[in-house]
């Protein structure tokens, strides 16, 4: 059983948390998230900041927020240059239940823009960013973090970010146990959680390599000083993995592709929906033995009407499923 986590006086429950995830955790895969349920909140995909000004909260399907997704964290990229308190102010607006700061992209083009890992990296601005943030906003206020760079010195640069984000009134962490450099080439070094726990008295959410309850259950022991659990990759292959955290839920293959497929063509213009559908199904086809001729084929697609019907073909005989789809070379 996972426990609720209360984060600055907002419980969410149970602790189990759907990661951001860049060009998937838009309105229409939070939607389908929520309709299994299973879920303490969703995250949205890293949101730059300062397009928050721009952004159309009824319409815009990164920050379209249904009353089916129930809790919904808002996550940012922000610089030390961005207006933070104008940025805050205009999120406020739709109504977040939190608000989780992006300290780990390490993405190049975050990167020169001194932000995500960038802003980690740079103590004099990340106290800057988080104290601005915290001073505009009286809710839930996170961040996400690796563990910084693999090189001489990296537990004593570890341990000093904690404490700036600590002493800058942040409410809860989230620990993706991976270097920078790592990316998704190397495993998630869950054995350093009892460390890091020791670190700040802040709450830490365990991430990296959660995929599902066995993993938590077959390593408890690495476990016990985490305060909940994000899943990232896991959930796009298995958008139900919340509800079936703790008993098996019977699923429809078909009708989980068809739905996000419908969600989909409902949220964006058809250009950028075939693109979020290839790349879902990316994910989704590792479920099937033969998944990979079914990704090829929406891969190829031209848009949503042919990976309709693509997605029909293949389903329309028996496929044999995997009972943990493998996310190696994702």
């Amino acid at each position: 059983m996972i426990p609720r986590i209360t984060i600055r006086g907002v419980e969410f429950s149970p602790g189990l948390f759907c990661a951001p995830l860049a060009e998937v955790t838009h309105s229409a895969f939070r939607r389908l998230v929520a309709e299994f349920g299973g879920c303490g909140a969703l995250f949205t995909e890293m949101l730059n900041g300062r397009e928050i000004l721009r952004e159309d909260f009824q319409r815009s399907p990164y920050v379209l927020r249904r009353p089916v997704e129930k809790k919904v964290f808002y996550q940012l990229m922000l610089r030390s240059s961005d207006p933070v308190e104008q940025i805050i102010g205009r999120l406020a607006e739709n109504h977040p239940d939190g608000i989780d700061i992006n300290l780990a992209c390490y993405a190049p083009v975050i990167r020169q823009l001194d932000a995500g890992s960038g802003l980690f990296e740079n103590p004099i601005a990340l106290a800057s960013v988080l104290q601005s943030a915290r001073a505009s906003w009286s809710g839930p206020l996170t961040v996400k973090i690796r563990l910084g760079h693999s090189t001489i010195g990296a537990e004593d640069r570890f341990a000093e970010r904690l404490r700036i984000i600590e002493n800058s009134g942040i409410d809860a962490i989230t620990l993706h146990t991976r270097f920078f450099e790592d990316k998704f080439k190397r495993r998630s070094r869950h054995e350093l959680f009892a460390w890091a726990t020791t670190l700040t008295k802040l709450p830490i959410i365990a991430n990296g390599d959660i995929t599902g309850a066995r993993i938590v259950r077959d390593n408890a022991a690495l476990f016990q000083t985490v305060a909940g659990f994000m899943i990232g990759r896991m959930a796009i292959a298995k958008p139900w993995i919340f509800a079936a955290w703790n008993q098996p839920v019977e699923i429809n293959y078909a009708e989980v592709w068809r739905r996000l497929h419908d969600y989909i063509c409902e949220d964006f213009e058809p250009e950028i929906a075939i693109k979020r559908m290839r790349l879902f199904t990316k994910y989704y086809a590792r479920n099937f033995h033969f998944g990979h001729t079914f990704s090829s084929a929406i891969q190829n697609a031209p848009d949503m009407d042919a990976a309709r019907s693509c997605a029909e073909e293949f389903f329309g005989v028996p496929q044999a499923v995997f009972e943990e789809p493998s996310m190696m070379g994702i």
